[in-house]
């Protein structure tokens, strides 16, 4: 999973996070960078492929905010089982983020069932960045392919719509789904973020 929480803490109030990690006072988030120029139509074609080559075919589609409640549910339900820094969204969080025209969040549907999403976020003085700042993917719909489907939809809104320069993340250091999974898609380590709770 890839947390909302260094975006959603800059735009909307939070709670602390989960119990499951109260032992720490601080969270280490690793950041990293993929250029767009690095991105070429055979990078992008070995990831195609193994989406089309799906065999559970999710379903990808941009919501809207009448699906702020279902990204909702499943952010919540992703979380809660991960193990990672974790503070409940509800409808009216998401509508902040729906109604920021920056902000883009697809929705993964595997059986007719809402399994996983994806926010994407353009930063920087000309909206040169993607930041891709939450996913997450419901447990048992989890190691079906659906991540890099959302985040193929993703970097095609960056690249072919936004015209972005680099793709960017933050991940939270225990979370070794999420970083082996980032690492694959060919971005790179290039900071850390220390958010420290009280």
């Amino acid at each position: 999973m890839i947390s909302l929480k260094p975006i959603i803490s800059r735009k909307i109030p939070q709670e602390n996070y989960s119990k499951k990690v109260e032992k720490e006072k601080n969270y280490t988030y690793i950041h990293f960078k993929l250029p767009t120029e690095r991105i070429t139509t055979e990078f992008e074609k070995i990831y195609y492929y193994k989406v089309e080559q799906n065999i559970f075919k999710p379903k990808i589609k941009l919501a809207t905010i009448k699906d702020a409640q279902q990204v909702a549910q499943i952010y919540n339900r992703a979380w809660i089982t991960s193990g990672v820094p974790f503070s409940p969204m509800t409808r009216e969080k998401f509508e902040i983020l729906f109604n920021d025209p920056k902000s883009y969040i697809f929705i993964a549907k595997m059986f007719g069932i809402d399994a996983g999403f994806i926010v994407a976020y353009l930063e920087g003085e000309n909206d040169e960045f993607g930041v891709i700042v939450g996913m997450g993917i419901i447990p048992r719909f989890q190691r079906k392919g659906i991540a890099t489907a959302l985040a193929l939809a993703a970097w095609e809104q960056f690249l072919h719509v936004n015209n972005v320069r680099e793709l960017r993340c933050e991940i939270y250091k225990s979370n070794r789904p999420s970083l082996n999974f980032i690492r694959a898609l060919g971005f790179e380590e290039y900071d850390k973020n220390i958010i420290s709770v009280v």
